[in-house]
């Protein structure tokens, strides 16, 4: 449960969720936001741990087992997985390269052209190139050598351990930082900014997609990642009231990221003397060019800044753990391979790839198309026909008899629709919309070759490649899923 909560909160809790709220009605942004919680993401996270749960295996093997034919939704979601790590490992180790210059506002008096110019040293123009950044590097080598030794350890002494450890930390570190935060002067415009409700906003469309595509990628469902963890839990264990803790335990940090977040724009605007609108951002130019501007002028702002980016450090350290998991289980599952060597085989190529493409002056306009594509047209486009196979097959009402089978509260005609019907229509319009918008404006002015091999390659190459892994025989497909070499 720790590890799925650890995997659950991220670096979007903490640097998308407050910007999507503000951005989206403020205070009015919550009923959106809990009916989309308890109509897909609560009900997908059961229907993830049911498959994993009843089928004892990583993503793939769980599919098959399922469905001879559904294989390839489990390698499509291990391909994810693999894109979402390479790039997910160099943010890591900015946030750590910022703990440090945190000590002694290392950033110097302009934070924007520090980080592009001096930190990044960003190359004109979207390109590929292999002109590596010392300072990059270093510290993403050190965030995969991390990585590597915890998951060596396997699920219970690694993951288990590293979760437990490394969550309490990330909790009670936040919570030092939300209160700072709070005392700051201006504190209270942050947060009557983001509160205040904008109820005309709940007529929008768009807003209530928002609501369901920050609860889809925040809660790491349709990822595979609680498909492989639920396959670890014991035959009788509660499926829903760990589901339902997970869930609420995401969302509570999201909130609490909220608060802390904004006190600390509030405090910016008002030393500024601006408005939080002129203020407000998100993802990394909130977390390395606001805040280290925020730190700067703060009373303690060395304190709230270590405790700022060693959160994001600890929060991404969770998630990278979990999402390399799903990648390491296939690989035990397809290869019968022992747990250190296959950890091995995975860790150190991605570490290769992940550094040649993200180490180097071109890497950030890498990372950005990426990034966009591998969340809108792979985990959206996976869970849009995944569950759909499913609620059109007899799995559907097989999953659901399997929790009610140990679980506290029981599924029935809700679960069936929000899961099975409400969901898949909501996935289905992100899909057509993202795609419709992409393909008639480009994205973010990238030149046409670019997005068109990074973006719409690398997602189509992922389901290509997937439906080839899933063709593949299984040598051991019959023995029982591996716990005691996970363990």
């Amino acid at each position: 449960m720790f590890a799925a909560i650890g995997s659950a909160v991220g670096l979007g809790n903490i640097w998308r969720f407050p910007y999507i709220t503000y951005d989206n009605g403020g205070g009015a942004f919550i009923i959106p936001y809990l009916v989309a919680l308890l109509t897909a993401g609560i009900p997908l996270l059961f229907l993830d741990y049911a498959i994993g749960h009843k089928y004892r295996g990583s993503a793939p093997l769980a599919y098959r087992r399922m469905n001879k034919h559904f294989e390839t939704f489990g390698w499509w979601q291990v391909l994810i997985n693999v894109i979402i790590s390479i790039y997910y490992a160099v943010i890591i180790g900015w946030a750590a390269s910022y703990t440090y210059f945190a000590f002694f506002s290392g950033w110097g008096a302009d934070p924007s052209a520090f980080f592009f110019k001096d930190y990044l040293q960003m190359a004109d123009g979207a390109s590929l190139g292999l002109d590596f950044v010392d300072n990059i590097v270093g510290p993403l080598i050190g965030v995969w050598v991390v990585t590597l030794l915890i998951l060596a350890l396997g699920v219970q002494k690694g993951v288990g351990k590293s979760s437990q450890f490394f969550m309490p930390l990330l909790t009670v570190m936040f919570l030092i930082l939300v209160i700072s935060a709070l005392f700051l002067p201006g504190a209270a415009k942050g947060l009557d900014a983001l509160f205040t409700p904008n109820w005309e906003k709940l007529t929008e469309p768009t807003v209530w997609l928002a609501a369901y595509g920050q609860i889809f990628f925040s809660l790491s469902i349709c990822f595979g990642i609680m498909i492989t963890y639920a396959s670890y839990l014991k035959k009788d264990t509660d499926l829903t009231g760990t589901g339902m803790v997970v869930g609420f335990a995401n969302s509570s940090f999201e909130l609490l990221a909220g608060i802390g977040v904004f006190a600390a724009l509030g405090f910016m605007a008002t030393a500024a003397g601006k408005e939080v609108s002129e203020v407000a951002t998100s993802g990394i130019g909130l977390a390395f060019i606001a805040f280290p501007a925020i730190i700067d002028k703060a009373p303690f702002g060395a304190v709230i800044g270590v405790l700022f980016f060693g959160s994001l450090v600890f929060a991404g350290l969770t998630s990278l753990i979990s999402i390399l998991e799903v990648i390491i289980a296939a690989i035990q599952d397809k290869l019968h391979m022992h747990r250190i060597t296959s950890t091995i085989i995975v860790c150190l190529p991605l570490m290769v790839i992940s550094t040649l493409l993200f180490g180097t002056t071109t890497g950030l306009p890498v990372l950005d198309v990426m990034d966009k594509f591998v969340n809108s047209f792979g985990i959206v486009a996976v869970g849009f026909i995944s569950i759909l196979c499913i609620t059109l097959t007899k799995n559907f009402h097989q999953l659901s008899s399997h929790i009610n089978a140990t679980s506290s509260l029981q599924l029935g005609f809700f679960w069936r629709l929000f899961a099975g019907i409400i969901t898949p229509v909501i996935l289905g319009f992100m899909l057509f919309t993202e795609a419709k918008k992409i393909l008639s404006e480009g994205y973010e002015g990238y030149p046409a070759w670019f997005v068109g091999s990074l973006g719409w390659g690398m997602a189509i190459g992922l389901l290509v490649i997937a439906f080839i892994l899933s063709q593949l025989s299984w040598p051991h497909e019959d023995k029982p899923h591996q716990t005691g070499d996970k363990s």
